[in-house]
């Protein structure tokens, strides 16, 4: 099976570990060693809504390909039962369209790619 037509959810699954792995080490590399605190930091990140704004901003950037726009798209369109707790279904539905994005971009090898969008984000120009 193709990588593009993979179910979204489960590219979205592999790049919620991916993302938030980029997270923890960047909090780490900050020389925050309090575990309460990096939890604190790490919600600035990974929270769905903080996710949606990223994504919302680097769209109106016009960092991402037709094609990563097409996967978080696919992801954002996609129908799902899941109720989001602490956010609204549009914000969800970017967050799992960027997760997606990065599973994608994994499962394609281009780990250069998901560097580049990760240092973005992390960079501080988003936050």
């Amino acid at each position: 099976m193709k990588t593009v037509e993979r179910n979204v959810l489960v590219l979205a699954y592999l790049g919620d570990t991916i993302y938030e792995n980029f997270v923890r080490r960047h909090l780490i590399l900050q020389d925050i060693a309090n575990v309460n605190d990096l939890q604190k930091e790490a919600v600035s990140f990974v929270s769905a809504r903080n996710q949606s704004r990223f994504v919302h901003i680097l769209i109106e950037q016009e960092f991402f390909s037709e094609e990563e726009l097409s996967v978080i798209m696919r992801a954002r369109n996609y129908k799902t039962t899941s109720h989001p707790k602490n956010c609204s279904i549009t914000e969800y539905k970017y967050a799992t369209g960027l997760e997606s994005l990065i599973g994608y971009l994994s499962l394609e090898g281009q780990n250069e790619r998901i560097e580049e969008i990760m240092k973005k984000i992390l960079g501080g120009s988003l936050c």
